[in-house]
């Protein structure tokens, strides 16, 4: 399979406008493609936590400093053994090393980062662009 933002025809590519509904459609498709390849329901929990930690991570950050509301884009491939969801912002990008990690004594109660921790927790792989402005997850089905 292609990576999410490589040139592939399983690829669905969608702008998701921050809108719950819009979000919830968007998170039903990749999960009813999931569970109709058999994916186990550990899988379809970890796939689903990381999907929404990572858009609203994008909408609530990633957008912190843009102007108006636009939306994120998302894109998924999935087969049956791996799945792979982008996640992308149009905002100005973040620097991984600052972002504080959330297991220090001394960040106990520093709100930030816990939604990438869960992400890189449940998902296989995790990377970002350069810029910061967007993940990329894979979850590799084990059998």
């Amino acid at each position: 399979m292609a990576e999410p933002n490589g040139a592939t025809s399983g690829t669905v590519r969608v702008s998701v406008a921050n809108d719950r509904d819009e979000i919830a459609r968007v998170e039903a498709d990749i999960l009813s493609r999931i569970e109709a390849l058999g994916y186990a329901k550990a899988s379809v929990f970890a796939i689903k936590l990381a999907f929404e930690e990572a858009v609203t991570n994008a909408f609530k950050h990633g957008h912190r400093t843009v102007e108006g509301d636009p939306p994120v884009e998302v894109d998924y491939a999935i087969d049956a053994d791996e799945v792979l969801i982008g996640v992308e912002d149009h905002g100005p990008g973040f620097d991984l090393e600052e972002i504080p990690d959330p297991t220090l004594d001394e960040n106990l109660t520093v709100p930030s980062g816990r939604g990438l921790m869960l992400i890189r927790s449940y998902m296989t792989e995790v990377r970002h662009n350069e810029r910061g402005n967007r993940v990329e997850m894979v979850y590799r089905r084990r059998r």
